[in-house]
């Protein structure tokens, strides 16, 4: 078995060292001399929230396993070795066959399996109404339905790890309880819901926020709704879309402070037309603006069309918003999503001998736009290496 190796500092205390590897895992790790110019080594990313990117989106009509491993290959450019794929609000037959071509893809390829720990369906048991409802077509939205859930689960072979669920809907809370009763995660989001309705869903077994600030109405009360009752709930780890477009520096910033960094996490929520170089493009029946600077709106709107950056610009952006260091953001994106979810968390702790051979290897200097992912190793396994 081939083996490997990467030199840099770590990411846990800034030290200097050598990582041997192969596809069983960590087979060394040795203290270096110091060395000038050394990239920093990481456990890689962990994206609980992955819609698509570039050209590729697990709501496809067409979806193939060629997609799914086309879509990993473009994470691990920015460093993201494990990722949640998001089925959002589409037809119930398109839904079942994309969560069973997903399983398909997964068992084919092992760096796909690797790469994927779960499916989060997001919709189409949301708010219907325009603000809340987001992108999502509200031709597919509809009351919470057990039954439909059941048929998810078993076209996804069990690999459901989370909802997201309006709590004010018609059926939600019942819903939220069999769910959970079923060990799957309940996320609130895309909810125009009272702060009674956000703690019903909570007592029900709520215990995420889906990207918390966005699928809101643009105007609320000021003192009480639905964010401030999730910022205050201690149950609730909160999701944030860092990349300066879905939430100012300031609320990136109180959030922060509020939730306490335990229980927040990063996601991209990046979508189909992440990357592309900047136009008009469509999008099933919308037309979408990739704009200079790569952020995605509704044609001729300020409305966001999903997120057209990923974790490597995130992490940088959570960093200059609220002055925290690498080391404690690159939790946001490793340990913090592991927890939540209820996955291993050893992986994103230390790296030692025998454990898995995850990384992304970068530079980083505050006041740049983005971290400068120089290698992506899954499983063991290359995924990505910067030219040079």
């Amino acid at each position: 078995m081939q083996k490997r190796e990467i030199v840099g500092r770590s990411v846990f205390d800034d030290r200097p060292i050598r990582i041997e590897y192969n596809k069983s895992g960590i087979i060394a790790i040795t203290d270096i001399s110091e060395e000038k110019d050394l990239p920093c080594i990481s456990p890689g990313f962990f994206d609980m929230q992955v819609n698509g990117y570039y050209g590729v989106d697990y709501s496809l009509k067409d979806l193939k396993a060629e997609h799914v491993r086309a879509l990993v290959d473009h994470l691990a450019v920015a460093g993201t070795t494990c990722h949640v794929p998001t089925f959002v609000s589409m037809p119930h037959e398109q839904l079942l066959k994309n969560l069973q071509v997903t399983c398909s893809a997964m068992k084919s390829d092992e760096i796909v399996g690797a790469a994927i720990l779960g499916f989060h369906v997001e919709g189409p048991f949301i708010s219907p109404i325009e603000g809340p409802r987001g992108v999502h077509d509200p031709k597919y939205i509809r009351a919470a339905d057990t039954r439909l859930f059941d048929e998810w689960q078993e076209a996804a072979e069990g690999r459901i790890a989370y909802l997201t669920v309006a709590p004010e809907t018609e059926g939600a809370l019942d819903f939220i309880r069999y769910v959970v009763g079923q060990g799957v995660k309940v996320a609130i989001g895309h909810s125009g819901a009272s702060p009674e309705q956000i703690r019903e869903a909570i007592d029900a077994g709520a215990t995420i926020s889906t990207h918390l600030g966005n699928g809101s109405y643009v105007m609320i009360p000021r003192l009480r709704n639905y964010i401030w009752e999730q910022l205050a709930a201690d149950e609730l780890f909160a999701g944030m879309i860092c990349d300066g477009y879905h939430l100012p520096a300031a609320v990136v910033k109180v959030f922060a402070r509020a939730k306490g960094l335990d229980r927040l996490f990063l996601v991209s929520d990046a979508a189909l037309l992440g990357g592309y170089d900047p136009g008009v493009y469509k999008w099933g029946d919308l037309d979408i603006d990739v704009h200079e600077d790569g952020h995605l709106g509704l044609h001729g709107t300020s409305v966001l069309a999903g997120a057209g950056h990923l974790l490597d610009w995130d992490i940088a952006k959570f960093m200059e918003f609220t002055g925290n260091s690498l080391v404690d953001t690159i939790k946001l994106c490793t340990i913090n999503p592991a927890k939540n979810l209820g996955f291993d968390t050893s992986p994103y702790l230390s790296f030692k001998v025998g454990g898995e051979a995850n990384f992304s290897v970068f530079s980083y200097e505050r006041g740049e736009e983005r971290l400068n992912i120089v290698r992506t190793v899954m499983s063991g396994v290359d995924v990505y290496k910067a030219k040079g």
